[in-house]
């Protein structure tokens, strides 16, 4: 008997595995490219909610990782990238590269690295070791904001009992919010989109800015790494887009005026994995679509969460209540309050963003990838 029902069994669990595989190389096939599964893929459960295998495991692969790994590992070694992106981040030319007079040895040229560029290359490999080593996913970092994003310095452990999230959207103008605004205990406000002159549909009250790492290079041009338009102690928190713009950082962190805090790279990773299923699910539910279309149709390596939707989750972690405010479109505004531009970026999925915070009002319990410890806050958003 026993030695009938064994060879069944393990015919039975091949063609499981089997399927399996064969599902994944169809999904991963044109949009997706191949690739190993990693071993943390096991998404955060929570009772009663049905999520979507095969997204959840596609949501969690990387397909920046080996690219970033590159890059990072070329300047810890001192190679950068090529020259006009040299001259480009590193602030405009404010730090010398070379020595003004190069040497040479036997009639070969040798490029001497100036000391100033040595003692910055030199904190950016301090930096960047830091930070790359936090690289892998952790459910319960929400847990942890509000011990690693200690804005001011001096509010250790502490949340803030209100907090508003300013959005950059032009629907802000539609209302006259800021007095709203201005009466939460916390106010963050995005990429130092400006406040003179929209007072009364913004507020004027600041908290902390919230920035991305592109924002942080147009300051590092100005003298003294000027980025506080909110006022010279607001604290910055901002996450890295390139590995480059940590020379930007490098450069800042030690004549800012106010502290400059870098997200960590365990929330960088939640966060893209929550917005690339959300993303993928509406393609395939919604757009009916095949999932192999979703790499082609979002920018590939370049597909990436908006940093309102990063604002978002960090007020989760650090806020007993969220109101979010300027989140959303309308053919009669304009994308950006203070600004002409009408286009959005197509590098972001503003619709898919749009569910997550639906979900976050009506079912956080949908939410994946968060540990089940995690208490979310109230949210209201205000269109």
């Amino acid at each position: 008997m026993k030695r009938r029902v064994r060879p069944l069994f393990g015919t039975l669990m091949l063609v499981v595995a089997a399927a399996f595989v064969l599902s994944f190389r169809v999904a991963t096939r044109g949009g997706f490219y191949s690739f190993q599964l990693p071993n943390d893929v096991v998404a955060a459960r929570r009772p009663a909610v049905a999520m979507n295998e095969t997204l959840l495991k596609l949501a969690a692969v990387d397909l920046g990782e080996a690219q970033w790994k590159q890059e990072i590992e070329e300047m810890m070694e001192g190679n950068l990238p090529d020259r006009g992106r040299k001259r480009t981040y590193l602030s405009s030319g404010r730090v010398r590269i070379h020595q003004a007079r190069a040497r040479s040895f036997r009639g070969i040229p040798v490029n001497v690295q100036s000391p100033q560029f040595y003692r910055l290359w030199l904190e950016l490999r301090k930096i960047l070791h830091g930070w790359w080593r936090n690289r892998r996913f952790q459910p319960d970092i929400m847990s942890d904001l509000v011990n690693l994003v200690r804005v001011p310095i001096d509010r250790e452990s502490v949340k803030y009992s209100s907090c508003a999230v300013v959005g950059n959207s032009g629907i802000l103008l539609q209302k006259e919010n800021g007095e709203l605004i201005d009466s939460h205990e916390a106010v963050i406000r995005l990429n130092n989109a400006r406040t003179s002159g929209f007072e009364r549909h913004v507020g004027s009250k600041t908290t902390i800015s919230f920035i991305n790492s592109n924002m942080l290079h147009l300051c590092a041009r100005r003298e003294g790494c000027f980025c506080h338009p909110y006022g010279l102690t607001v604290p910055i928190v901002l996450y890295i887009c390139q590995p480059i713009h940590f020379f930007d950082y490098a450069l800042c962190n030690s004549s800012h005026r106010s502290p400059l805090v870098v997200t960590d790279l365990r929330f960088d990773l939640l966060c893209t994995r929550i917005v690339k299923y959300y993303s993928m699910k509406q393609f395939t539910e919604e757009g009916k679509k095949s999932v192999e279309e979703w790499g082609s149709a979002h920018g590939g390596l370049l597909f990436h969460y908006s940093s309102g939707m990063q604002a978002v989750m960090l007020a989760l972690g650090i806020c007993d209540k969220v109101s979010v405010f300027g989140y959303g479109k309308s053919d009669s505004a304009k994308h950006h309050y203070h600004t002409n531009q009408k286009a959005e970026l197509h590098l972001h999925d503003y619709e898919a963003e749009y569910d997550l915070y639906h979900d976050l009002v009506n079912r956080p319990q949908a939410i994946p990838f968060i540990s089940d410890k995690f208490k979310f806050p109230p949210v209201v958003i205000y269109q």
